[in-house]
């Protein structure tokens, strides 16, 4: 009896709590508004390549003069509240903001019975006995970790049985809704802007290109792959895209859901997008409204090229450390011969214009004729008249060897080593090979078998040209000054 009474009274203590919580009623003489997308007169989205989105809402909104609480829903649930900003296109001196605030308080059946704390609600219950539904009018005493009610005088915890509410609370809200309290000068329709700035959408460019016969020429088709999980969706919008490094503090990692694609696609429509310089980045506008749905990925053209011409360039890349100590027979294992394509943008080549960051897949047709899939590579953005390069995996029938000949210690910052790398050819074809050495510090080259070049402070390039089925090797003698 004593632990009842206990819970008794902590019960009415929690009741008198939750009665001063109430939300305060409206304030006399304010007009409640309510907007949703049957007001949206235009929609503009502007989509940054970080996992971030402008919105621009323009509705059509009736007001009345002095106060008017404004509920402004269907906002994106992954919105900002701190970037939120309105502003009336009609009467823009005349309407007033005097608070603003973001609703989260969503309508779920948790929330539900936490509204009802100290109401009475209705219990059905159906009896075992007879099969017929009874129900009964109790008080909804808790709703934390289980459910109390008082039925008549007593006490219930977690009874059986459904709970039948009368209304959902005004303040709870099915769906994230802006909520201002307004003041207008005068009675009228006026068009609204709202703007801000939302998460969980992005966009990011994805390239097809397909290589000729001979590896000299490829056609590309860039498309605009949007992920959006921002929840909302943008009817008919205004669709911008920007392409660039766009600070943000602390910014949330990247998530982009990339469709798959087992072939290359039909030849595509002519591209969409126009492009123009932004501050320090690219603007691509879409020449139409388009509708982005909420959890949807979505794809169009943003630019279409061919016939570029095109460098199949297979790499022996050496390091850096290599250069510091001596090495015994055996240290170095036989190294894979990496293959890359390389383009120049530039309108020469047909291209010639800002290529937004993104994944670069490559298609080859086989004998038959038919596309096969033959590598992919990421790439950052990248200007006109800059080289894209383009990583596609490692050469099967070219091998490489490296091997230390000679090291000495000419002095306690000078050294002189000696190398030779073997290359190997199994195609049926001459093969083309670049020798890449990154050498640290000022150094120079003593000897060579073969033409070098200083490509710049750190790097010796050697372009070696290996018969079908031979070997060539090739030696030179570095002294180095760290």
């Amino acid at each position: 009896m004593k632990t009842i009474r206990l819970l008794f009274l902590l019960v009415l203590f929690s009741m008198v709590l939750m009665a001063g919580a109430q939300d305060k009623p409206v304030p006399e003489g304010t007009a409640m508004r309510k907007s949703g997308l049957a007001d949206q007169s235009s929609v503009a989205l502007t989509i940054y390549n970080s996992n971030l989105a402008l919105v621009k809402d323009q509705r059509d909104i009736e007001f009345g003069v002095g106060d008017n609480i404004l509920q402004f829903a269907d906002v994106a649930a992954q919105i900002l509240p701190a970037t939120v900003h309105i502003k009336s296109l009609t009467d823009a001196q005349g309407l007033h903001v005097l608070e603003q605030n973001y609703e989260y308080d969503l309508l779920n059946p948790a929330k539900l019975m936490e509204k009802y704390v100290g109401k009475e609600v209705k219990l059905f219950d159906k009896n075992s006995y007879t099969g017929k539904e009874d129900w009964l009018v109790g008080t909804l005493l808790s709703a934390n970790d289980g459910y109390v009610y008082q039925i008549g005088n007593e006490i219930h915890i977690n009874p059986p049985g459904r709970v039948i509410l009368p209304q959902v609370p005004e303040n709870l809200m099915a769906k994230p809704t802006l909520v201002w309290l307004l003041r207008a000068t005068k009675a009228g329709k006026q068009k609204i802007e709202t703007s801000y700035l939302t998460n969980k959408i992005t966009w990011q460019a994805d390239y097809i290109t397909v290589l000729s016969v001979d590896d000299s020429k490829a056609d590309l088709t860039g498309w605009v792959t949007i992920d959006n999980q921002s929840g909302a969706t943008y009817q008919n919008a205004m669709l911008k895209l920007v392409a660039g490094d766009v600070h943000r503090v602390q910014p949330e990692q990247v998530y982009v859901r990339t469709m798959a694609m087992d072939a290359a696609p039909a030849a595509p429509p002519p591209p969409q997008f126009r492009e123009e310089s932004f501050f320090e980045y690219h603007l691509y506008t879409l020449d139409r409204p388009a509708t982005v749905k909420e959890n949807q990925t979505k794809q169009m053209t943003l630019l279409s090229a061919a016939a570029i011409p095109v460098t199949k360039r297979l790499v022996f890349q050496g390091q850096e450390g290599y250069f510091y100590n001596q090495y015994g027979e055996g240290s170095f294992a036989k190294q894979k011969v990496s293959v890359s394509l390389e383009i120049d943008n530039t309108q020469k080549n047909n291209l010639g214009m800002p290529l937004p960051k993104g994944t670069v897949r490559v298609y080859k047709a086989d004998k038959d004729g038919s596309l096969q899939f033959i590598g992919e590579d990421a790439i950052d953005h990248t200007a006109k008249d800059e080289k894209l390069t383009v990583k596609m995996g490692e050469a099967f029938d070219v091998v490489g060897e490296r091997k230390q000949t000679d090291f000495k210690r000419i002095a306690d910052a000078i050294s002189e080593t000696a190398w030779e790398i073997a290359l190997r050819n199994h195609k049926d074809q001459p093969a083309t090979v670049r020798i890449i050495e990154p050498v640290p510090g000022d150094w120079e080259v003593l000897s060579a078998s073969h033409k070098h070049e200083k490509a710049d402070a750190h790097t010796l390039h050697f372009d070696v040209t290996v018969p079908t089925n031979k070997e060539v090797k090739v030696t030179y003698r570095v002294r180095v000054k760290m």
